[in-house]
């Protein structure tokens, strides 16, 4: 399973975590993933999607 979303395929991003003495090491930006039971492609279906199109009303969501 992938950590994108379904909606606008927003995924991890990668950077640095940076410590005081500058020491940089690998680290990823996971996007802000919900499971949402939603219309999606004219179904009822199961789908991940960041907060992001949730909030901006990209998902119909289905009760």
């Amino acid at each position: 399973m992938s950590r994108a979303c379904d909606i606008c395929g927003k995924g991890p991003q990668f950077g640095h975590n940076v410590s005081h003495a500058h020491n940089l090491t690998k680290r990823r930006f996971n996007p802000n993933l919900r499971t949402v039971r939603a219309r999606h492609e004219g179904k009822v279906a199961t789908i991940r999607v960041c907060t992001r199109c949730i909030k901006a009303g990209k998902v119909v969501k289905v009760y």
